[in-house]
C-alpha cells in the first residue's frame, strides 16, 4: 500500500476509515518523485506496531506528514497507542497497570479503566477488534488486569468515535493485540520475585480452602453440596416445614466442607510473591506463504494484606460547634489478606501471504482470589456502641476466560476484506462466602456467637456465573480511482450475541433453643462441626433474596458504511453511519416464589442510527490537527438490571440492580493539535466535550445499618475538559565525552488532563426507583451540579528515563497522580463517598547482558514509593468518615529472563 507524498514514497500498511490495521515498519521508498527535493532528513525509524481491529486494510492516500510517526498519521482518529516497548518500559505484569500511563485514563481498583473521567460502565474493551465477556458479576466490562502484558503486542486507545467500532462508545475503545506471526524463532524463559513491606513478612490471615488453590483452581470439596443442590433446582427453601424435617436439615448442614472453610489462621511472616513465564515461538516459508506460531504461558502467585478503618454513617449529628457532622455509626478495624494466583496461556497461529494475513488465536486466563478477614469494632445500630464485635470472613473467588478467535484480513489492489469471528466463554465461581460474627459478653469475658442474638451470626453464600459471547463481524473496503481525489469507501456487518446466567444463594445457620456458654465460645469450624450441629440442632435456612438466579442476554445486529476523502493535500475527511439494533433482557428467578412482584423482566429492544466524523488538517509535515464529532450510546449492563443481591466483599456493601434503567445517550465532539518535532517527539493538545442522556449512576442508602447499592437515571449530564502531553527525549553524549553516555538519551514524558462533570436536574425531573417502579423527582437521588461518580478533575502521569540506545538498558521514574473521585452517592442525603488516589511513585530498571550464548534481561520493580494509602472517605464540615482506608505499603520485585 503506497503513500504518495510531497517527499516521496513510503510503504506503510495502514489502517481503513479509522480502524487501524497491522503497521509495518516505514522505509523510504527507492525512488523519490520527480517534483520533490530530496528531503533533508530521513524518516524516522519506528517500533513495528502490530494492531488488529475491525475494518483493519487501507488503500493508498495522500499525505505530506513524514515527520508523523506511521502509527498516528495513518489513524484517522484520536488515539494513543502503547506499543510492545511502551509496555515493557512501565514495567506493569497485566495491561491496565501500563494503560493507566495513557494521557486521560487512569485505572480504579488496580482493573477497571476509566477514560476522561467516565466510570469504567463507559470503556469498551475488545480484543482483536472482537467482544470479550467479563467474569465480574458486578459488570459487563472485562477486568483489564487479567490480561498479562507478554501475550499483547499492543494496546490502542481511540478516544473518537468511528463507524467500524461497536456504538457503545463513552469514554473510548481500547483495543487488545494479541503477538501473531514472530519476526524469527524464539524461546524466552523467565522467572521473579518480590514482596511489599505491609504483607510479605508481616501478620496475614490465610485458610486452607481448596487443596489446588496453589494452581489457582477449586477442588471437590469446594463443590455445591448436593442436598443444597437440590434445594435450589426443586425451590424448596430450607426451613423446617412440609419439604423438611429437621433431621434432613442437619443432615445437609453437616455435608458443608467445615474447618478448610472456616478456620482463619494468623501467618506472622507471610510469604513472597513469585512467579514464571514461558514463550517461544517460530515462522517458517512454504513457497510464498510464511507461516508463524507464538505460544505463552506463565504462573504467578501474590499476597497482599490491607490493614486499615471500615465506617459507616446512619446520618448527620449536631457537633460540639453546634454545626451538622457525621458519627461512626459503624466502625471497625480490619485485616484482609489476599492470595492471588494467575494461570494464563496464549496459542496464536498465523499466516501471510502477499498482503493477505489470517491469524489464529486461542487465550486461556485463570484468576483465583482467596480471602481471610478478621474484622473488630462497634455497631450502635444494630448491637450498641458498648459491645465489641469480632467478624471473620472467608471466600475464594475463581474468574476464568477462554477466548477463541479467527482473524482474516486481506488486500486485492483496490479491494480490502476483513473478517473476524469469536467465541468466548467467561466464568466466575465462588463457593463457600464464610462470615462469621461473635459479640464479646460480659458475663462469659469473651467472644461468643450464638447464631441468634444481634451481632452474633454465621452465614454462608454460593455464586456462580456463566458468560457466552459469540460474536462475528465482515468489513468490505474499496477505493474508486480516476476522480479529482481518490475516495475510499467501506462498509460492514458485526453480530455480537451475549448469554449470561447467574446465580446466587445465602444460608444463615439458626438454632431452636439456647447453646450452651461453652459451646459458643467455640471457635467456627468447631462452634459448625458436625457434632454440634446434631447434639445442639443446629440448621441451616435459606436466607429469602429477590431473584437468586438471573438469566441475561444482549444481541447485536450492526451496520455501517463510511468514506474517506482527501480534497486538498493534506485534508482529510472520514465519515460514516452505523445502524445498530439490539434487543437487551434480563430475566429474575424467583426460585422459592417468595418475591414474584419484585423479579420483574426487563426487556430493551432498541435501534440507533450513530454518525461519526473526523476533519484532520495535516497542514505542514510536522503538524495535524483533528475535529471530530459523533453520536453514541450506552447501555445498561447486566448486573445494574438484576434485582438479585450480590455482597462486594471489597467494599462490603450489598448491592442490587434497577430493572427500570434505560439507555444512555452521548453526544461527543473532540479537537486536537500534534506536532512532532523530532523522532519519537511530540507536543499534543486537546479538548473534549461530551453531552450524556440519562446517564447511571450508582446510589446509595443505609437501611438498619447496612450500606446498600444501586442504580438509577439521572436527567442529564456533561462532561469537558483539555488534556495534554510532551514527549522529549535529550541526547546526553552532548554533557559528556565520557563512553557510558555516548549512547544514552533522557526521556521526559508528562502528560495531563483536566476534566470537569456535572449532573443536570432541574424541577420536574424524574427518574425510576427499582423494585416498585415508581416514577419519583430526581432530586431524590442527584443534585444539581453534582459530578459523576468516578471522575477525577486531575490525572497526570510523568515519566523520567535513561535509555542506551545500542543496548536494553533503562531506568525509568514513573509518577502518577489523581485528584479525589466520587465512588459513591451518599446514603440517604449524605455527602458523596470520595476516593483519595493520591501520589504515587514506581521505578523500573531493566538491564540486558549476555552470559554465553544466552540474552537475559533483568527487571527491578519499585512501586508505591510513596508509600500511598488507598482512601476512601466521606466528610461534612469538622467531621470525616473513613469508608475503607488502609495500607497498600510499598512493593519491590525482581525478574529475570532468558531468551535463545
Amino acid at each position: 500500500m503506497k503513500f504518495k507524498t510531497k517527499l516521496g514514497n513510503i510503504l506503510l500498511i495502514t489502517t481503513m476509515l479509522g480502524g487501524p490495521a497491522v503497521f509495518a515498519q516505514a522505509a523510504p521508498a527507492t525512488e523519490p518523485a520527480a517534483s520533490a527535493p530530496a528531503p533533508a532528513e530521513a524518516p524516522p525509524v519506528e517500533e513495528e506496531v502490530e494492531i488488529s481491529a475491525p475494518g483493519g486494510s487501507s488503500g493508498e492516500i495522500v499525505v505530506i506528514g513524514t515527520r508523523i510517526p506511521n502509527t498516528i498519521r495513518a489513524s484517522r482518529e484520536v488515539a494513543s497507542v502503547l506499543t510492545q516497548g511502551d509496555i515493557a518500559r512501565t514495567g506493569e505484569g497485566d495491561i491496565a497497570g501500563a494503560l493507566q500511563r495513557v494521557t486521560g485514563l487512569s485505572v480504579v481498583g488496580g482493573k477497571f479503566v476509566y477514560v476522561r473521567g467516565l466510570g469504567e460502565r463507559y470503556s469498551l474493551a475488545l480484543l482483536n477488534g472482537l467482544p470479550i465477556p467479563s467474569p465480574d458479576p458486578l459488570r459487563r466490562v472485562v477486568p483489564l488486569d487479567l490480561f498479562p502484558t507478554s501475550v499483547l503486542a499492543s494496546s490502542v486507545v481511540q478516544k473518537s468515535y468511528s463507524a467500524n467500532f461497536p456504538g457503545e462508545f463513552g469514554g473510548g475503545v481500547i483495543n487488545l493485540t494479541t503477538r501473531a506471526v514472530p519476526d524469527e524463532p524464539f524461546i524466552e524463559i523467565g522467572g521473579s520475585i518480590g514482596g511489599n513491606t505491609a504483607t510479605t513478612g508481616q501478620l496475614g490471615y490465610v485458610f486452607q480452602g481448596s487443596s489446588k488453590s496453589i494452581f489457582g483452581f477449586v477442588d471437590d470439596r469446594l463443590a455445591l453440596p448436593k442436598g443444597l443442590a437440590a434445594s435450589q433446582s426443586q425451590g424448596k427453601i430450607l426451613a423446617v416445614g412440609p419439604n423438611y424435617t429437621q433431621r434432613q436439615i442437619q443432615d445437609i448442614a453437616a455435608s458443608l466442607t467445615n474447618s478448610e472453610t472456616n478456620l482463619i489462621q494468623a501467618n506472622n511472616d507471610m510469604p513472597v510473591n513469585w512467579g514464571i513465564n514461558f514463550s517461544a515461538g517460530k515462522a517458517w516459508d512454504v513457497g510464498d506463504t510464511r507461516f508463524g506460531i507464538i505460544a505463552a504461558a506463565g504462573w504467578s502467585t501474590d499476597w497482599q494484606t490491607k490493614a486499615g478503618t471500615q465506617q459507616l454513617s446512619n446520618g448527620e449529628a449536631i457537633g460540639p460547634a453546634g454545626t451538622p457532622i457525621l458519627r461512626p455509626d459503624q466502625d471497625f478495624r480490619f485485616v484482609s489478606t489476599e492470595n492471588r494466583v494467575v494461570i494464563n496461556a496464549l496459542v496464536g497461529i498465523g499466516a501471510e501471504f502477499g498482503e493477505h494475513k489470517i491469524r489464529l488465536t486461542n487465550i486461556y486466563l485463570n484468576d483465583t482470589i482467596k480471602e481471610a478477614r478478621i474484622q473488630s469494632g462497634i455497631d450502635d445500630t444494630n448491637v450498641g456502641g458498648d459491645v465489641l464485635l469480632n467478624r471473620s470472613f472467608s471466600g475464594t473467588f475463581q474468574r476464568q476466560l477462554l477466548d477463541t478467535q479467527a482473524v482474516g484480513e486481506f488486500k486485492f489492489d483496490n479491494l480490502s476484506l476483513d473478517v473476524r469471528a469469536t467465541y468466548a466463554n467467561s466464568k466466575r465461581l465462588a463457593p463457600y462466602e464464610r462470615n462469621n460474627n461473635y459479640a464479646f459478653s460480659s458475663v462469659a469475658k469473651d467472644f461468643v456467637n450464638d447464631l441468634r442474638s444481634p451481632g452474633q451470626a454465621s452465614t454462608v453464600a454460593f455464586s456462580r456465573l456463566d458468560e457466552n459471547v459469540y460474536g462475528a463481524g465482515a468489513d468490505l473496503g474499496y477505493k474508486f480511482e480516476g476522480g479529482p481525489f481518490p475516495i475510499r469507501v467501506t462498509a460492514g456487518y458485526a453480530y455480537t450475541d451475549s448469554k449470561r446466567s447467574s446465580s446466587r444463594f445465602d444460608y444463615r445457620y439458626n438454632v431452636n433453643g439456647a447453646l450452651p456458654t461453652a459451646v459458643t465460645q467455640e471457635r467456627p469450624d468447631f462452634l459448625l462441626s458436625d457434632f454440634n450441629v446434631y447434639s445442639y440442632g443446629l440448621i441451616l435456612n435459606t436466607v429469602s433474596t429477590t431473584a437468586p438466579i438471573y438469566n441475561a442476554g444482549l444481541t447485536i445486529h450492526a451496520g455501517y458504511g463510511q468514506f474517506e476523502i482527501e480534497p486538498f493535500d493534506g485534508v482529510q475527511f472520514t465519515a460514516g453511519v452505523r445502524y445498530e439494533t439490539a434487543k437487551e433482557f434480563v430475566n429474575p428467578i424467583d426460585v422459592f416464589g417468595v418475591n414474584v412482584d419484585q423479579t420483574i423482566r426487563t426487556e430493551l429492544n432498541n435501534d440507533y442510527f450513530l454518525p461519526g466524523g473526523t476533519l484532520t488538517w495535516n497542514f505542514a509535515e510536522d503538524m495535524q490537527a483533528r475535529f471530530s464529532a459523533s453520536k453514541t450510546i450506552a447501555r445498561p449492563q447486566f448486573r445494574e438490571l438484576a434485582p438479585q443481591t450480590f455482597f462486594d466483599t471489597d467494599t462490603d456493601r450489598t448491592s442490587f440492580g434497577n430493572q427500570f434503567l434505560i439507555d444512555s445517550q452521548l453526544t461527543n465532539l473532540e479537537a486536537r493539535y500534534e506536532y512532532y518535532f523530532g523522532r519519537d517527539q511530540r507536543i499534543t493538545l486537546g479538548g473534549f466535550y461530551k453531552d450524556i442522556t440519562n446517564p447511571i449512576e450508582t446510589v446509595a442508602f443505609n437501611v438498619g445499618g447496612t450500606f446498600n447499592t444501586t442504580f438509577a437515571n439521572a436527567p442529564k449530564a456533561r462532561l469537558y475538559g483539555f488534556e495534554a502531553e510532551i514527549q522529549k527525549y535529550f541526547p546526553l553524549d552532548a554533557i559528556s565525552e565520557a563512553a557510558f553516555l555516548a549512547s544514552r538519551r533522557l526521556l521526559v514524558n508528562v502528560n495531563y488532563t483536566y476534566s470537569d462533570s456535572r449532573i443536570n436536574v432541574k424541577a420536574g425531573d424524574t427518574t425510576i426507583f427499582p423494585f416498585s417502579g415508581e416514577v419519583r423527582p430526581a432530586s431524590d437521588l442527584f443534585r444539581d451540579g453534582q459530578p459523576l461518580t468516578g471522575q477525577s478533575d486531575h490525572v497526570a502521569n510523568l515519566q523520567i528515563g535513561f535509555q542506551d540506545q545500542d543496548s536494553l538498558s533503562e531506568q525509568t521514574l514513573l509518577i502518577n497522580y489523581a485528584s479525589n473521585r466520587s465512588t459513591q452517592r451518599g446514603p440517604n442525603g449524605q455527602p458523596d463517598l470520595v476516593e483519595k488516589p493520591g501520589l504515587r511513585l514506581d521505578l523500573v530498571i531493566r538491564q540486558g547482558f549476555t552470559i554465553g550464548k544466552f540474552t537475559l534481561e533483568a527487571k527491578l520493580e519499585a512501586r508505591n514509593l510513596t508509600n500511598t494509602k488507598y482512601q476512601e472517605f466521606q466528610t461534612l464540615n469538622a467531621s470525616r468518615i473513613d469508608n475503607n482506608t488502609y495500607v497498600l505499603g510499598r512493593s519491590f520485585n525482581l525478574g529475570v529472563s532468558a531468551k535463545f
